[in-house]
This record gives structure tokens, C-alpha cells and sequence, in this order.
């Protein structure tokens, strides 16, 4: 059974204004927010512009679902401010609210509705009237791939089904913005990419996702920008490439023309590996651009010819666990 206090709340009877034009579609600054003597959010600030995917990861309980409740206007922060297409999330709440979507851990489906009437509760929730519900939630329903069970009450739906219904009810009321809260915890490999290819077409079409993840494979492939949220604060942000550059241990690996050349080649650049067999170098490298051209110019120099450079970086994972073991960043938290 869905919570309808919880549905009200962030479907009210509202005014409906015009979208503001700023470039940023959610933004926060100096976010703070604690319980007792517990701090759970100690001065983060996110930037997100329109049409980008922006995921936040964190181990439990590193506020990643504070940061969502407070910007989805569902808590209150204790200080900061944070803005959903210009409008202020605590003196603006109704607008803001008009402009978003909220797919939270737990799904907001009521189990004695079929899909197609949980689907016009979000209509009428969101002050639809009963023509246009009817045709977003037909339309929402092919896009979703649950027209077969669009009669069937959600209860006799698999994870998968039940997570893309949750999202398409979010979709009822057109938002520009949508925060999915882990959303895809505890499906299969199968149902978790389809929700990939739904965020992904989303996104597409202009819509802003703020998407928080355990999964760190997730990320990767989704999010054009990443946080990590650790003990109440963003210890690191930037793309994927750009934080698995944060990380020592990338190397390159070089495939050389010329077996002959292999021992030379391993001391001008310093190499940690030789494959002779394979013609392979392996030097250390971040793989940047100014190292890449101060490696190819060396060689050059030294007339040693190359078939072929691979860069190899540290993946999420080993960012993940870098930055959260760190003991500055550690810190005891409850949500």
C-alpha cells in the first residue's frame, strides 16, 4: 500500500507557473543537514545543468536520501540553500514540486489498483483532467513495455515491472527534473539495464536526472558528472574518466614494431613490465595529454617505433574505495 500522506505532499494543489529559464536545473550550496548530534550533510554543494545525469554515490548511510528528501522538498535542510529550476526548495516548495519527479528506495504503488488506475491517481494528483490522464498514462504505459499489464494489479508484477510502473507514475505529471533513489537496487542484470536504456532516453529528451547508486557500474555508464558523498561531504566530483585519474595505479601499454627495441624502450620510459613475447611495454601513466605527448615526443626522439598505446586506469570501484576508506574522510552517519 502506498503512502498517500507522502504523495499529497509532494502533489499539492498548486498554481501552475512558468518554468524558469536559469541554466541550472538543480543547484545547492553549503547544504547542511543533521540529526542530533549526528551531521549528515556538512556543506555540500551540487551544480547540475539541464538534460545531464548527475549521480551521487556514497556507502551507507553517507546522506545520499537526505540530499534527495532535501531537494525534492520533502525535509528541510538545517542550512544552505538549494534551487530546482530557479525556485527555491523551502520558500518555493509548491513550484518547485511541479517541476519534479520522484522515484524514491521504495516503490509508491498501491497493490489494489491495476497499473492503469495507479497511473490516473498520479493524473488526478497532479490536477490532470480525466482526457489528458487517460493519454499519458496509455502512452507511459507502451513506453514502459506494460501494456500487457496494465490491468493486473502491481502485486503479481516482477521487481523489474514494478520499478518501471514506479517511474512512469513519476513521468505522470511531465517533470523536467527527476531524482531516482537508488532505483534499480535488487533487480537482475536483465530488468537493471532496461531501466538504464529508459534513464538514458530520458535524458535525451531534455529531462535532468539526479540518480543515486551503490552500484558503481551504474555510474559509469549513466552519469555524465559524479559525486562522492562521504562523511557528511563531496570529497571528490568530476566525469568518470576524470576521477579514475584521481586514483595512482594507471599504466600505459605499449606494443612495439620491433623486438629489438623492447629493452630500450623499458629504460628511457621507465617501464614496470616487459612482455617479450608480446612485444609489450608497461610504463606508468595517467593518461593525460600532456603525458601521453611528452611520452610519444620521447620516443620519436629515440626512434623507437609503436604499433600500439593503450591507457589503463584504475575503475570506479578503486575510487570508491580509495576515497571512502580515507581516515579524513570517515566519519559515523545515520541516514
Amino acid at each position: 500500500m502506498f503512502d498517500l500522506g507522502l504523495l499529497l505532499t509532494l502533489y499539492p494543489p498548486a498554481k501552475r507557473g512558468t518554468m524558469n529559464t536559469e541554466p541550472l536545473a538543480i543547484e545547492a550550496r553549503n547544504l547542511r543537514k543533521s540529526y542530533g548530534d549526528d551531521t549528515v550533510l556538512d556543506g555540500i554543494d551540487i551544480a547540475v545543468p539541464r538534460g545531464g545525469i548527475y549521480a551521487l554515490l556514497g556507502p551507507n548511510g553517507a546522506g545520499k536520501t537526505t540530499t534527495v528528501n532535501i531537494l525534492s522538498t520533502l525535509i528541510d535542510a538545517d542550512g544552505g540553500e538549494a534551487r530546482i529550476g530557479g525556485r527555491d526548495v523551502s520558500a518555493e516548495a509548491d513550484r518547485v514540486r511541479e517541476q519534479i519527479g520522484v522515484t524514491g528506495q521504495f516503490a509508491a504503488i498501491d497493490d489494489l489498483l491495476t497499473g492503469t488506475e495507479n497511473l490516473r491517481l498520479m493524473g488526478r494528483l497532479h490536477h490532470l483532467d480525466r482526457s489528458e490522464s487517460r493519454s499519458r498514462a496509455e502512452r507511459l504505459l507502451e513506453e514502459f513495455d506494460l501494456v500487457d499489464a496494465a490491468a493486473r494489479r502491481p502485486s503479481t508484477y516482477s521487481g523489474g515491472m514494478r520499478r518501471r510502473l514506479d517511474l512512469a507514475m513519476s513521468l505522470m505529471g511531465d517533470p523536467r527534473v527527476i531524482f531516482l533513489d537508488e532505483p534499480t537496487t535488487g533487480l537482475d542484470p536483465r530488468s537493471r539495464r532496461t531501466m538504464w536504456t529508459i534513464i538514458r532516453e530520458l535524458a535525451a529528451e531534455g529531462v535532468t536526472i539526479f540518480l543515486t547508486t551503490q552500484y558503481l557500474e551504474e555510474a559509469d555508464e549513466l552519469a555524465d558528472r559524479i559525486a562522492v558523498l562521504d562523511g557528511g561531504r563531496i570529497v571528490a566530483e568530476g566525469t568518470a574518466d576524470e576521477l579514475k585519474r584521481l586514483i595512482p595505479g594507471g599504466h600505459l601499454s605499449l606494443r612495439l614494431n620491433r623486438d629489438d627495441q623492447i629493452e630500450a624502450a623499458a629504460e628511457l620510459l621507465g617501464a614496470t613490465a616487459t612482455d617479450p613475447e608480446q612485444l609489450t611495454v608497461q610504463v606508468p601513466g595517467d593518461g593525460s595529454v600532456d603525458s601521453l605527448r611528452s611520452l610519444i615526443e620521447r620516443l620519436d626522439r629515440a626512434s623507437i617505433e609503436v604499433d600500439e598505446l593503450t591507457v589503463h586506469t584504475p575503475d570506479l570501484d578503486d575510487v570508491f574505495l580509495a576515497l571512502t576508506e580515507r581516515p579524513e574522510n570517515r566519519k559515523e552517519s545515520v541516514r
